[in-house]
């Protein structure tokens, strides 16, 4: 054997050295070349789902099982995953699965109904049985990491991302816990399917609003915080957990805008300019004036607002906005004092 040198680095083996320099040569000689690695079609994930089940759960909510026409074997999924749902109207929405990742055969999500909302949610509560509807998914911004130690907290219908979490945790032999809060416990879905003994109900009713420091209390270093309910109660656990702590969240409504500079969008094929406000999006104003604008997550990840650039800076303030000709007008704002769009 070849001594190393100094370094620690074995002097090369002559004999291999020549070996190379001939399989080289013959590969010169024949004119062979490198093995050309086939072009890989890209996975469509968009599919037509039939309504098969659709349940009442809480007040103003309904879940709804949805599967393959063929009831055919549909894509794997993990906790913390969501599909997004094109309706007949042409919004679309995201919606978390809170099935069984086992079950291959069906997704299952859940909505509750907001009157006064964009109307995705009423339209989704009009769906019936036999209804096909088409989506997309499922995808993951909310993934679930296996640790030691968990606390969950949800929030309402936030509850939807959370449940197979608690499962998972359950299977892994974890120690966790779940705060589950909302209104009252007639507007809390999936009661009868949580495990009891580690799950605390703590309802505005009976118990008041509770605060983060109240959620987070007495949460041990190295306990992994999985949270999703309303802006409010995110932004306080937010604020309350200790730095021993990981924290992951997923909102169902944009964050508020809290540094914001005004700015003009000009809107060139509507021939329009209008001024966005400090704590207005892009988008809220543009839907002022063009109702159909297409959107959906409101927050930056799903992609469905992304708008051409035509002149202008844009001020990128999501990992999913990057830099380049367009940018998300839910999210991303004016560098300047003015940003043209191709609207």
């Amino acid at each position: 054997m070849i001594p190393p040198d100094l370094r620690g680095r074995r002097k090369r083996d002559p004999f291999w050295v020549a070996v190379s320099v001939a399989f080289n040569g013959m590969q010169r000689v024949r004119g062979l070349r490198a093995p050309v690695i086939p072009y890989v079609e890209p996975v469509d994930r968009t599919r037509d789902l039939v309504v098969l089940e659709v349940r009442r759960e809480a007040e103003d909510v309904v879940s709804l099982r949805l599967g393959a026409p063929d009831r055919g074997v549909l894509p794997g999924w993990q906790p913390g995953c969501h599909l997004d749902v094109f309706l007949p109207s042409g919004r679309r929405r995201q919606y978390s699965l809170c099935g069984d990742p086992s079950d291959r055969r069906t997704y299952r999500i859940a909505v509750r109904r907001l009157p006064d909302g964009a109307g995705g949610s009423v339209e989704m509560h009009g769906l019936a049985k036999g209804a096909t509807v088409t989506v997309q998914g499922p995808r993951n911004a909310f993934p679930f990491l296996a640790r030691d130690r968990y606390l969950f907290i949800a929030g309402g219908i936030g509850i939807t991302p959370i449940l197979p979490m608690v499962a998972a945790a359950e299977r892994l032999g974890a120690d966790w816990r779940l705060i589950y809060t909302g209104r009252t416990r007639a507007s809390l879905p999936f009661l009868d399917e949580l495990p009891s003994g580690r799950v605390l109900i703590r309802t505005d009713d009976e118990h008041g609003v509770p605060d983060g420091a109240d959620l987070v209390e007495g949460v041990a270093d190295g306990t992994a915080v999985y949270c999703c309910g309303p802006a409010p109660m995110i932004d306080g656990v937010r604020a309350s957990v200790g730095e021993g702590a990981t924290l992951h969240y997923e909102r169902f409504a944009p964050a508020p805008i809290v540094d914001g500079r005004p700015f003009e969008v000009e809107l060139r094929r509507s021939g329009r300019t209008l001024a966005v406000p400090a704590d207005r999006s892009a988008l809220d104003v543009i839907r002022d004036e063009l109702p159909a604008v297409a959107y959906s997550c409101r927050q930056g990840f799903c992609g469905t607002c992304r708008t051409a650039v035509l002149a202008g800076e844009a001020d990128r303030r999501s990992p999913g906005d990057p830099d380049g000709g367009s940018m998300l007008i839910c999210v991303s704002r004016a560098t300047g004092g003015r940003i043209t769009l191709d609207l």
